[in-house]
């Protein structure tokens, strides 16, 4: 187990580098200049312009620039925005409960709704049942989630009136948030309606952000049940009279797990991409807007603390998907 885990941990590093070189290089190969961007309106002169062309390290060369971005990451020095002026770890951190909040949401309703469906479709393979749910698994997968994201925004906030259209909580409550999550922070400040209001503003980006995850899951499950459900043992256990609910849920949806566990793991990324076009369109203060917006700014420090910040912790959900993979089936140890 031990050779395992070491073997997995050494994939960090190479994978390491390739993010910080991606992150350094993705926000320098589009236009504009962040100098300019900076100056704004007000605009500047030619030697203005140098001396900060000089404070910020843009006339040093490229390689110059990279190995003094990689030696700040190894320092844990991701630098301070060009706008604010903080420093990128301290912004982060205090965005990322929004984010944190609403993914936490959007796998929770993925894997109510996605493994069930899975179990249904598998049971009744070929059925109706199996047609429809995997026919809108298919769909909710294919749908670009900007236009589905308008749409639900359209329909229930516009036309029905039932849920806010953007933001975390109504202007009408403000309190001190003690967690960074709206949701227990407006239960623990004891206003009246702030807890509901939190919950309405949270329902569609949750359903929005989920939809993937969900059409995924719910299609991994029933791929993983129908084979489950051909084993010997299971026609034995038919053959013994079981149940059919406990065949199904208990021997069959006990062993399919393993690798809708590894998907689920996975979908953490797939809620992280998300996560950016789901928080512009709601305009949810989270990672995701933060870093729509800093692109916008070109706040290089910004763009490539973030976009690293956001890479590695999918790497590090990866490698615990990977370590409790080994760890619930020894044969993957020895691979």
């Amino acid at each position: 187990m031990l050779r395992y885990i070491l073997g997995r941990l050494l994939t960090f590093i190479p994978t390491f580098i390739g993010v910080t070189i991606v992150s350094f290089g993705f926000i320098r190969v589009l236009p504009g200049d962040p100098i300019i961007v900076m100056a704004g309106e007000r605009g500047m002169d030619q030697e203005r312009y140098n001396e900060l062309m000089n404070q910020y390290g843009f006339n040093d060369p490229l390689l110059v620039q990279f190995w003094d971005y990689l030696t700040g990451v190894l320092q844990g020095d991701l630098g301070q925005s060009f706008v604010t002026k903080r420093p990128v770890w301290d912004e982060f951190f205090a965005l990322f409960p929004a984010t944190l909040e609403l993914s936490i949401c959007a796998i929770i309703l993925a894997v109510m709704l996605g493994i069930p469906a899975g179990v249904i479709a598998a049971v009744n393979r070929g059925k109706f049942f199996d047609r429809a749910l995997m026919s809108t698994a298919l769909v909710g997968y294919s749908m670009p989630i900007f236009w589905w994201a308008l749409l639900m925004i359209i329909v229930f906030s516009g036309t029905l009136g039932w849920t806010p259209v953007s933001g975390r909580i109504d202007l009408l409550y403000y309190f001190d948030n003690t967690t960074g999550f709206m949701l227990i922070d407006s239960l623990l400040s004891g206003q009246d309606g702030a807890f509901l209001s939190a919950v309405r503003h949270l329902i569609l980006p949750s359903i929005v952000l989920a939809t993937i995850p969900l059409a995924v899951i719910a299609r991994q499950t029933r791929s993983a049940m129908l084979e489950v459900l051909s084993e010997d043992y299971i026609r034995t256990a038919r053959a013994k009279g079981l149940r059919p609910i406990r065949i199904n849920g208990l021997h069959a949806l006990r062993n399919a797990m393993i690798p809708v566990i590894t998907v689920i793991g996975l979908s953490v990324g797939t809620l992280l991409a998300g996560a950016i076009l789901t928080e512009t369109i709601f305009s949810w203060p989270g990672i995701g807007k933060w870093m729509v917006d800093s692109i916008y700014r070109r706040d290089y420090p910004v763009v490539q603390g973030g976009l690293l910040l956001i890479a590695v912790m999918v790497m590090v959900v990866n490698l615990t998907v990977d370590l409790l993979y080994g760890l619930i089936n020894p044969k993957i140890r020895k691979r």
